[in-house]
């Protein structure tokens, strides 16, 4: 069967960065760090003293009072980036086919905080299970979409996708595959975490999986260099409203991009470690390349997972050095996190946001906090350091990889 072209028509992002998706497109562009020491909760005995938070964020500016204490602050994310991508796709809400519109939600982990709060006050207790009634449906992974389509009608698929870090990527690929298919006119996609929380913080310094600059957290997320020591934990929301081509065109909808392809792979390795030959990272992005139909030279800009952990950038660079062979070395590579810090399930949705507006703007966001260089990272690759570059985007990768060796990519085309 002839498979429907799909592209993007509405984009809402919350992020360390920016609260809007044009504040974070041009926190990228300036290069902005989010991260900072906590603000939530005492750190004084924890490794790791900072992290990317929301800045000047209430949910109570965007959701009822009522309603927002019903939901853990993924779920929250979640509602605001979506009305912002909804409204910036101007979906006329009154006239759309309800049922043929989904919501695939990607969320790692879900209502963290909830799930830690409710423990903690338990142990609190005479140990008689006094539990908030809400906690199980401010928990649930899948409660973040469930409120967007109750909020907004939409009766079409509705589920979360959990990959960890991949989870949102894969909720982008679904989606797709959905309009494709015909199933869905529109789909609400992307993802939201929220889990810089003691849990959280705690979770992972034990994994020793986090950076420890504490001296200077701006500087600690700094994917590619010689001195990196793990990665900085963020938190936000990405949302991308993804509309079949001629639904979209004949409503005269603004077009972003074209999302071309989409591909899945597994490292089958370890739970948390990366293949050290790279080798489900290069089937993931090869996998990609054939769904998209497009060979390696049509690539100009990877936006890499590049979490700024010693053994995973080196990994998956040296994959797209196998994948991309002599035009890797044209390409533009870069990875945002080194700003956004690691938002885990709502990763890939913020990245794929970054690389649709590379496509807009012309420029590609900079890799920053580079300053020694990798002895192990071929010297000429363009990284993207340091500094936005211009360039004429048409064609862009995203790539995100989960723990669990979950691995995921997609591809945005500039729209003929």
């Amino acid at each position: 069967m002839e498979l429907r072209r799909v592209v993007v028509t509405g984009l809402g992002a919350l992020t360390p960065i920016g609260n809007t998706k044009d504040d974070y497109w041009n926190a990228l562009v300036e290069g902005k760090s989010g991260a900072a020491p906590i603000t939530y909760f005492d750190t004084e005995k924890f490794k790791t003293k900072f992290a990317c938070e929301l800045k000047n964020f209430v949910a109570t500016d965007f959701i009822d009072r009522k309603l927002a204490s019903r939901m853990d602050k993924f779920t929250q994310y979640a509602m605001v980036a979506s009305d912002e991508a909804i409204a910036d796709a101007k979906l006329d809400l009154d006239s759309v086919d309800k049922l043929r519109v989904g919501v695939i939600w990607g969320a790692g982990i879900g209502g963290l905080e909830t799930f830690q709060e409710e423990v903690l006050n338990y142990a609190k207790g005479d140990g008689s299970p006094r539990f908030n009634p809400f906690f199980i449906p401010k928990m649930i992974a899948d409660i973040a979409p469930g409120n967007i389509s109750i909020k907004h009608g939409f009766m079409g698929p509705n589920y979360t996708t959990v990959s960890a870090c991949a989870s949102s990527a894969n909720a982008m690929i679904d989606a797709l595959n959905y309009i494709r298919l015909g199933y869905c006119d529109v789909v609400v996609t992307g993802g939201s975490e929220a889990a810089v929380t003691i849990a959280g913080m705690g979770g992972f310094n034990a994994m020793h999986a986090l950076s420890t600059r504490n001296e200077s957290p701006e500087t600690a997320s700094r994917p590619f260099d010689a001195t990196r020591d793990g990665f900085v934990l963020g938190e936000g929301a990405g949302a991308i409203i993804l509309e079949e081509y001629e639904h979209a065109k004949a409503r005269g909808a603004k077009i972003y991009a074209e999302l071309l392809g989409g591909g899945l792979s597994s490292d089958a390795y370890h739970m948390t470690a990366p293949h050290p030959d790279g080798i489900g990272v290069m089937a993931v992005m090869k996998n990609c390349l054939e769904n998209a139909g497009l060979n390696p030279e049509d690539v100009d800009h990877i936006n890499t997972h590049g979490t700024s952990t010693p053994l995973g950038d080196v990994a998956e660079l040296k994959a797209i050095t196998e994948v991309f062979g002599e035009h890797a070395k044209t390409m533009n590579i870069n990875s945002t996190k080194s700003m956004t810090g690691h938002l885990l399930g709502a990763a890939g949705a913020i990245e794929a946001i970054a690389s649709i507006l590379a496509i807009e703007h012309g420029v590609v966001p900079p890799t920053i906090n580079h300053s020694v260089v990798d002895e192990n990272i071929d010297p000429e690759l363009n990284l993207t350091l340091n500094k936005a570059q211009k360039r004429d985007v048409k064609v862009v990768m995203s790539n995100t990889f989960g723990f669990g060796g979950h691995n995921a990519c997609v591809l945005f085309k500039k729209l003929d």
